[in-house]
């Protein structure tokens, strides 16, 4: 297995300052919800519904791309847990 070039926290600053700066515009009024995929290193991205298929068609062009996942119009690509809400 590769190690990664990047950690964690370090790709996920680099594709919110690459989102701010080049993509929302773009996509904020017209891809709310949808998945923002970014490579960090070259500023490419691409926007798609289902997460893992923008995914590996990110990947399908550059194999080793360092990507950073982003939700249009969200903090956060997802949650872990649920939500109990009263009825």
């Amino acid at each position: 297995m590769v190690e990664p070039r990047y950690s964690a926290e370090e790709t996920v600053r680099r594709g919110q300052e690459i989102y701010e700066r080049d993509i929302r515009n773009r996509v904020e009024d017209t891809e709310h919800g949808k998945y923002v995929l970014i490579d960090i290193e070259t500023g490419q991205y691409q926007v798609g519904e289902d997460y893992h298929s923008t995914a590996r068609s990110m990947l399908a062009t550059k194999p080793d791309a360092a990507l950073c996942a982003l939700r249009v119009g969200y903090p956060a690509v997802g949650r872990i847990g649920g939500r109990v809400t009263a009825r």
